[in-house]
Parts: C-alpha cells; sequence; structure tokens
C-alpha cells in the first residue's frame, strides 16, 4: 500500500499546530501510520518540518491567489487574504516558530514570493490613500503574519471563536493601518 505524503504531512501539521514539541512517534501515531515508515519518508523532524513548510508555502501562494489581490479596495483584497488562508492558519502559526526555516542561506524563496506579494498589496493601498505611508509594507506584512499566528492560537485554545477569525485580524490590522482624516 503507497503512503499517502498528503495525508501524513497533514496529520502532522494537524498535530503540531495543537502539540508543536510533538515526538516523531505522536506525529506516526497521528497519521496512523509506523514509527518506521515517518521515518523512511521523513529522515528526521528537520526533514518533517521542511516537507511542512513546502505545504504552508502552496497553501500561502494558493490563498493569494484566491484572493485576487489586485481587485477592487485594498482594504478589501486584505480582507480576502485573511479568509482564504484561515485554513491554513494553524500550520503557519507552526512554522513561524520554527526559526531554522528563516535563517541562513537555506531559507526558502517561496517565503520570499509570499513576502513580496503581501508587500505589493500593503504599497498599493498606501498609493491609493487607504493606508497610511508611515508603516512600511515590510512591517504590516509582518504584523499580518503575527496576527494570523495569533489568532490560529487562540482559535485552537478555545479563546476565541473561530468564526470571528477573519474580523479581528482585518479589523485590528486596519484599523492601525488606515490613514486617519487629518482634524
Amino acid at each position: 500500500m503507497a503512503l499517502d505524503r498528503d495525508h501524513v504531512l497533514r496529520s502532522a501539521a494537524a498535530l503540531l499546530t495543537r502539540k508543536s514539541t510533538a515526538t516523531m512517534d505522536e506525529v506516526a501515531k497521528a497519521a496512523g501510520i509506523s514509527r518506521a515508515t515517518l521515518h523512511r519518508h521523513f529522515a528526521g523532524r528537520d526533514a518533517l518540518v521542511r516537507a511542512l513548510e513546502a505545504l504552508g508555502i502552496a497553501e500561502c501562494e494558493a490563498a493569494l491567489d484566491a484572493a485576487r489581490l489586485a481587485e477592487g479596495p485594498a482594504a478589501d483584497a486584505v480582507h480576502r487574504l485573511v479568509r482564504e488562508i484561515e485554513p491554513a492558519a494553524g500550520l503557519l502559526a507552526f512554522l513561524y516558530t520554527e526559526n531554522q526555516l528563516f535563517e541562513g542561506d537555506g531559507q526558502n524563496q517561496g517565503w520570499t514570493r509570499i513576502d513580496d506579494r503581501i508587500a505589493a498589496l500593503f504599497r498599493r493601498g498606501q498609493q491609493s490613500g487607504e493606508f497610511r505611508i508611515d508603516l512600511t509594507p515590510a512591517w504590516l506584512t509582518e504584523a499580518l503574519y503575527g496576527l494570523l499566528a495569533s489568532a490560529a492560537w487562540a482559535v485552537s485554545e478555545g479563546r476565541v471563536a473561530p468564526k470571528d477569525f477573519t474580523h479581528m485580524i482585518v479589523e485590528l490590522l486596519l484599523g492601525g493601518a488606515r490613514r486617519r482624516e487629518e482634524p
């Protein structure tokens, strides 16, 4: 019987989202396979995390495409992006804490592509006058990542209702990013 790699990765993501310190034994159990089978496909935790990173990048890029970032007002595009990325938010929250993914020359270029697309959205909002210009697009991008991770953790721990995910993030981010009328 062939290993369903996607099932293993999604099982690992679901577990590691809830318990980032889970062992490879626990990951195998969650995926319904033996530890030996897991190790044949992922030599260790680092290899598994790198595979989850590839999945996370693919999920982000799909959400970026689905959000149609170039259409309509930038604020509406931010709302669509948060809504589209919500299903992957737990995985992204886990990846956000994996420092080895973001250090040194080995960083996956997928993150740079994602950063560039999101920063371009914020830049477009600044150019149209929707967003403040004293906050850089790079900072707004990082703030969005932090809010996505925080909301994912709050929802997974039951402190926040899942139905409020998009609203909380968009309102906090844009409430602080929108240009204010001068008195």
